[in-house]
């Protein structure tokens, strides 16, 4: 289904016009995707970009702050009586300017592949505070409400890039993962998080769709290759070399017909003397690195390419620069 060496991207991205960042993706990417876009609105930040529908979710746009307010109020019952488990509930183009964009632009092509994204149920609950200042993810039925929810926007999502597409990918964006395990997040249940990704990855196979995971850290790999999703993305730029440490975990994903999507191009600031020998040169070494314990064929078979992260905090034109670099490394590789 998908050619090896593949090209897409992750979400964020730094453009002020909907259309200009689309029209990148499109003539760019294998796979194209649509772009959040944080430089236009707080609304396209990973949390309220995907929070319309949840209830007790408040913003202070000024302060660029978001939080759950738990008083007494009929939102909770309605929110109960509305979402099931075939709920569809709509991103605004007020919160979504490059979905709703992209789509238009597609509306009178087909591809046979589009990418979209969700902040992954982790980030999403471990990135959102009551107004005690208590985590959401420690919270069992706000935390289970921002499952519903979030499982609810896979589903709307998917059937606008279905108009377009013959099948869909969704990638769970969590970036969370890499600081699981720290003081920072004592308490978190290895065990619940991982039901919680597992549900998200079923509703996007439930759907007809191909689920992806995107975490730009170390994250815990064992942990991740467990999640139920068919595209594992990671930070090949920084951490290649770490995946070799879970050869079987990694090889059975491959195996199963899974993929490895390598984040090769760097958006943080290495991109600034990054060029096309080092980022082939960080390249070879990982892949190396992984064709020792897994079968080369395997690993040229399965592999997508991609940037390391979203490039929301770049420039412009640090955007155009990685997006080029990783279109000569395709056209070196493949």
């Amino acid at each position: 289904m998908i050619k090896p060496f593949a090209t897409t991207g992750i979400g964020s991205m730094p453009h002020r016009n909907a259309e200009e960042a689309c029209r990148l993706i499109l003539k760019t990417f294998d796979i194209p995707f649509w772009p959040q876009l944080p430089g236009i609105s707080f609304k396209e930040f990973m949390i309220p970009q995907f929070s319309e529908g949840l209830p007790c979710f408040k913003t202070d746009p000024e302060k660029q702050s978001f939080w759950i307010e738990k008083k007494p109020s009929d939102e909770l019952e309605r929110f109960y009586e509305s979402c099931t488990d075939n709920s569809r509930i709509a991103i605004s183009e007020d919160y979504a300017r490059g979905l709703h964009t992209f789509v238009s632009l597609c509306r009178n092509s087909r591809f046979p592949l589009l990418k979209g994204h969700i902040t992954g149920p982790l980030t999403f609950t471990l990135g959102l505070k009551d107004d005690t200042g208590r985590l959401i993810y420690f919270d069992e039925e706000f935390r289970e409400i921002c499952l519903m929810l979030l499982k609810a926007k896979i589903r709307w999502q998917m059937d606008m890039l279905r108009t377009s597409a013959d099948r869909v990918i969704i990638f769970v964006d969590e970036p969370i993962l890499s600081a699981l395990g720290s003081s920072s997040y004592l308490g978190v249940s290895a065990e619940e998080s991982l039901r919680l990704l597992r549900e998200v990855t079923a509703t996007i196979k439930a759907g007809g769709g191909i689920p992806g995971i995107h975490c730009c850290g170390n994250a815990d790999w064992q942990f991740v290759a467990k999640s139920g999703a068919e595209i594992i993305n990671f930070d090949a730029y920084e951490y290649a070399e770490t995946l070799a440490l879970y050869p079987d975990d990694f090889r059975g994903v491959l195996e199963a017909g899974g993929y490895l999507a390598w984040g090769i191009v760097p958006t943080s600031d290495a991109i600034n003397s990054a060029d096309t020998v080092a980022v082939r040169e960080r390249f070879d070494k990982g892949f190396s690195a992984l064709s020792r314990v897994i079968p080369e064929s395997l690993l040229k078979e399965r592999i997508m390419l991609t940037p390391s992260c979203g490039t929301g905090s770049r420039s412009v034109e640090e955007t155009v620069k990685i997006f080029q670099l990783l279109m000569r490394l395709k056209e070196e590789l493949a």
